[in-house]
Order: structure tokens, then sequence, then C-alpha cells
């Protein structure tokens, strides 16, 4: 067993593994996201994506995973396409599709977990697509799309500046430092939320023993803990979000964690339904709830969560029925990680970090000639008083964390 001070330093070291991880998708989804609200008029997003029909969503979709995101760059991308005027439900698909339809995320499954979860995360990316176009259909929440589409266009400029075309302002400075601003602004809304994620996910991973998520999960371990009966499975799809809950750090950061649950004997829906809950969190209901308004935040909640039981419950018994689900028995325990190494994820950080350079150069540029926009990026998204204050506590709190488990060893 491990002293405090050793556990102190491994849960910092992997809070900021996981983060390097995924610094490469955050950059990359933050510049999609700026360069859809700069370059990209209002009129051409609703003639592309303004109906609910199968064209909209199956653009969506498509969009979605050609921008292949973490969840905190997917949410921004998606705020900016329905600023834009993009329906509800195609918004939503190219959310759902930048986090699941994800190349690199199924070659991390594939190593953690094996085929049959690769094959689950896409097929269930696809059905969870089709059930939230399906519960879209039967709520029919047209005075809450509405009160969102007016909260999230509250202080935000319209993209289509003096008339420019894209063509123009991509060749023009004027163009890039807007798109500077609007890059900095993304991570001015969420660098708080993204701290302690991080945070808390690296000391679940170091200090919480295994045997906590065993627990949680009803019927997991034993001889029939890969295909338990249909209450074990369906209590631990719902309990797969809340697990999810307390862990959450993005669609790649949580495999080693579910690799963690299925060797531990959690069934092929308990796992999946953790897999898929990276959007119903509470840091993504808190950056949902600046774009659109608590109450469409709650809705897509809700939406999400049925969603994520149901495809995973689907999932478990389609696999079931094919004699395809995995056997968790000669899964090897996970293993901890190399994250600082020289590899292909930190070559794209890099290339990355340069392009955040660039961006914010053109955005300190641009301060003093837009200062309309400055203002912007000074903007209340939603949060409360009360909430803020929370907020910067915790991140003081995260950040002596980080410093002091850094420090150990040299005391």
């Amino acid at each position: 067993m491990k002293d405090f001070p050793a556990l102190w330093h491994e849960a910092v070291t992997t809070s900021l593994g996981f983060f390097w991880m995924a610094l490469w998708a955050f950059v990359l989804g933050y510049v999609i996201s700026s360069l859809v609200q700069v370059l990209v008029t209002r009129r051409r997003m609703q003639r592309a994506m303004g109906k609910d029909g199968v064209r909209s969503v199956a653009l969506g979709t498509v969009f979605g995973f050609l921008s292949s995101s973490c969840s905190f760059s997917a949410l921004a991308t998606t705020r900016a396409i329905f600023n834009k005027g993009a329906g509800l439900v195609p918004s939503l698909a190219f959310m759902l599709a930048s986090t699941n339809l994800v190349i690199e995320l199924g070659m991390v499954i594939a190593i953690f977990l094996g085929w049959q979860f690769v094959v689950g995360e896409y097929v269930g990316g696809i059905l969870l697509i089709l059930v939230t176009w399906l519960l879209i259909r039967v709520t029919r929440p047209r005075r809450l799309e509405a009160q969102a589409r007016r909260e999230a266009d509250e202080g935000h400029e319209d993209g289509d500046g003096g008339g420019k075309t894209w063509k123009e302002k991509v060749t023009s400075a004027e163009g890039w430092q807007e798109i500077g601003q609007t890059y900095v602004m993304e991570w001015q809304m969420v660098w708080k939320d993204v701290l302690i994620g991080f945070t808390v996910a690296g000391i679940i991973s170091a200090m919480v023993p295994a045997s906590f998520f065993e627990a949680l999960f009803m019927g997991s371990g034993g001889q029939n803990a890969a295909n338990p009966g249909f209450l074990a499975v369906l209590s631990q799809t719902l309990v797969g979000p809340l697990a999810a809950f307390f862990t959450f750090i993005g669609s790649m950061g949580n495999i080693p964690l579910a690799a963690v649950l299925f060797t531990q004997g959690v069934s092929f829906a308990g796992v999946m339904a953790f897999i898929f809950s990276d959007l119903v969190v509470l840091p993504v209901l808190r950056i949902n709830a600046a774009y659109y308004g608590w109450k469409m935040a709650f809705y897509i909640l809700g939406i999400m969560l049925v969603g994520i039981v149901s495809v995973s419950l689907i999932l478990h018994y389609a696999f079931a029925l094919f004699g395809l689900l995995p056997d968790f028995s000669g899964q090897a325990a996970v293993s901890d990680r190399e994250f600082f190494q020289w590899n292909y994820q930190s070559a794209l950080n890099i290339l990355f970090l340069a392009v955040t350079g660039v961006l914010v150069w053109f955005w300190r540029q641009g301060r003093k000639l837009s200062s309309h926009q400055h203002e912007h990026h000074d903007h209340d998204h939603g949060g409360s008083s009360l909430t803020d204050t929370l907020l910067r506590v915790l991140v003081c709190v995260a950040l002596i964390w980080l410093a002091g488990g850094l420090l150990v060893p040299f005391f």
C-alpha cells in the first residue's frame, strides 16, 4: 500500500497525463468551433442544416465524424452550428458523432477492451443519434428550442461581419483576429471546468480502489458476470452514467477506467453506458447551461440519459443473441500508463500548441481594434454568482493540489 504522498504524486501525474493525451483534441475542436462561428454565415448554415430532416441529420453526423473531438470541444462546436441556425436534431447529431464516431477513440478502446467494444461504440453512436431524434420528435420542445436560441444568441456576433465572404475573412488580418478572439473566448468559458474535471479524474484513478466500482454495479463479479440477469444488467446500465459522473475526464480518458470496470466483472451494457456518458456529467451540464440556459441543458441531459440506457441495453442483448458478448475473465488488468513519451500524441500536441500560439497572437493584435468583441469575452454566460464563487474556490483548491503533488518528490 502506497503512502499518501506517493498517491498524491501519482494522482497529479495521472491528471496531467490525461490532459496531455487529450490536449490536441481540445485545440482542434476549439479551432473548428472558432472557424465555424466566424466564417460560416447564418444563412448558409440554415440552408444546410436548418431543418430536422434526414439530409440535415445525416450532414450533422458526417460533419461530427469529420471533426472527431473530445466532449468539451464538441460542445463548443455544437453551440456554434446551433447558433448559426442549424436544427436541434442535426446539432445534437453532430455532438454525438464527434464524441462517439471517433477513429482515435476506437483505437484506444481496441487496446484496452477489445473489438466488441469498438463495434459497440460505433454502432451505439449511430443508435444514440436515432434515439435522440425520435425523442425530440415525440417531445417537440419548440418553445424550449426558441428560448435556447435566444440564450445562445445573446451577446454573440452573427459572424457575417460587415457582409464579408468567408474568403475575404480568411485572407485578411481582421478575419484572423476575429478567429483568434473567438478561440480565446472558448477557452475562457470552459478552462475552469476542464481543470477541475481532470484533477478529480486523477484522484479517482489513483486513490479509489477498483472494489469501489465493483460495489456500485449489482451483479458484477462471479460466474455470471458476463451476462447477468436482466435486473442486474438494467441496474448496471443505470449506474454507468452515475459512475462516469464521478470519474469524468472525457471520452478518451475514461477508457482505462472502463477497462477497470470490465475486469471487475461489469457487464457489456454497464461498461458501454459508462463510455457513452461523457456528455451527461456536471461539467458538460454546466457548459450547456452557459450556452443555452438551464432548462435546455436539463432537457438535453434527460434525452441523453434515456438514449444511453436504451442503446446500451439494445447492444448488450443484440450481442448476446449472436453469442458475441466479450468475456471479462480473460481480460488483463489495466496497467499504469506512460503518459509523457514521444509518440504521435506528443507531436500533435506540439503542432496544436503552435497553432494556439498563432491564434493568441492574432487575438492580442485585435484586442485594441475590436473593443466590442472584447466586451463579448467578458460576457456572463448565465452562471449564478454562487456557482461562479464555488467554481473559483474549486479552481484554487485544484491548483494547490496539482502544485503540491508535483513538488512532493522533492521533499
